[in-house]
C-alpha cells in the first residue's frame, strides 16, 4: 500500500511540472471518471452497502463499483468493513482513522497502511458472495488500467487520467476522515464529525462532505439536507429509483431535516445582523 502512495504521488507530481495545465479534452476526461468513481465510493460503496440505505439493481450496482475500484477506493468489502469499523468506534481510541487521537496527518493518510485492516469476518458478514469478493481479484488488473490507461491517448492524458486523477480523488476521500472529523467544539471522545461546505468543490458535489449530517442520521441514502446542501449521490439514487433500478430507499426523518433547514436560516440571519452593526 504504501509503495503504490508513493509511485501515484511521485508520478503525479512529475505530471503537474510537465504538463500543469490539461488541454480540454484531457481534463473533461478527467473529471468524468474521477465523478464516476465518486458516485460509485457514496452510492454503491458507502449508502448501498455500508448502510444498506437503498437496494441497487446488480447491473448498476457492478458497472459503478468498477468505476470506484479504478477510482482507488479500495474493494467493496474492504472498504465497508473499514467504514463499518469506524462507526462503531467514531472518535474514540479504537477508531482506526480518528484525528482527535492520532492527530491531521494520521487520519488523513497514515492509518491506510498503519492501522491495519478491520475484520471482515465480523463488519462484513452480508457480502459473502461472488460478486462483492470477485473485486478483490480483480482489483490489480482495474488499478494497472487506472495507472496506465491514459497511455492510449499520449503522454499528457497518462499523467491526468491516472495519477493525478487518483491523487485528486484519494485526497478528498481522505479529508473525510481528517478535516471532517475535527469539530473544534467537540469534547474528548464524542462525535466529532462535522459539515465541511468547501469540500462539496473537492468532491464534485457529491454529499460527502455533509458528514455531521451522516453521522446523525448514518441509514438515511441523503447527506444533504437542504436546497444549498447539494447531495449528486442522492439525485443519482433518485433518477436509478424512477428508472426502477433502485429501490428500499431510506429517507431522512423530517425532523431531521427541518432542523438543519432552521439551523441554516438561523445563521444567514446571524450573519445579516452582524453587517448591519
Amino acid at each position: 500500500m504504501l509503495a503504490w502512495l508513493v509511485l501515484i504521488h511521485v508520478t503525479a507530481a512529475v505530471g503537474l511540472v510537465l504538463f500543469p495545465i490539461p488541454s480540454p479534452g484531457v481534463a473533461l476526461g478527467a473529471l468524468a471518471v474521477c465523478w464516476l468513481g465518486g458516485i460509485g465510493t457514496t452510492v454503491v460503496y458507502h449508502r448501498a452497502l455500508a448502510h444498506r440505505s437503498v437496494r441497487l439493481n446488480g447491473a448498476v450496482r457492478s458497472i459503478l463499483t468498477f468505476f470506484a475500484v479504478l477510482n482507488g477506493s479500495a474493494t467493496p468489502v474492504g472498504w465497508v468493513a473499514n467504514h463499518r469499523y469506524h462507526h462503531a468506534h467514531s472518535d474514540t481510541p479504537n477508531d482506526p482513522s480518528s484525528p482527535t487521537f492520532g492527530g491531521f496527518w494520521w487520519a488523513h493518510m497514515r492509518w491506510i497502511w498503519q492501522a491495519g485492516v478491520a475484520p471482515r469476518e465480523r463488519y462484513c458478514p452480508d457480502l459473502k458472495g461472488v460478486t462483492y469478493r470477485v473485486w478483490d481479484f480483480l482489483q490489480p488488473g482495474i488499478l494497472t488500467l487506472s495507472f496506465l490507461g491514459g497511455l492510449l491517448f499520449g503522454l499528457e492524458a497518462f499523467f491526468w487520467l491516472g495519477a493525478i486523477r487518483i491523487v485528486f480523488a484519494l485526497h478528498g476521500q481522505c479529508f473525510v476522515n481528517s478535516i471532517c472529523h475535527m469539530r473544534p467544539a467537540a469534547a474528548e471522545g464524542d462525535d466529532a464529525s462535522r459539515n465541511v461546505w468547501w469540500l462539496a468543490i473537492w468532491h464534485l458535489f457529491q454529499g460527502e462532505n455533509w458528514h455531521r449530517n451522516h453521522h446523525e442520521q448514518p441509514r438515511s441514502a441523503r447527506i444533504g439536507w437542504t436546497k444549498l446542501q447539494l447531495d449528486a449521490g442522492w439525485l443519482v439514487i433518485l433518477v436509478l429509483e424512477r428508472l426502477r433500478l433502485a429501490s428500499e430507499v431510506v429517507r431522512p426523518r423530517p425532523s431531521m431535516v427541518l432542523a438543519a433547514a432552521t439551523v441554516r436560516e438561523r445563521n444567514f440571519a446571524r450573519a445579516v445582523n452582524q453587517g448591519q452593526t
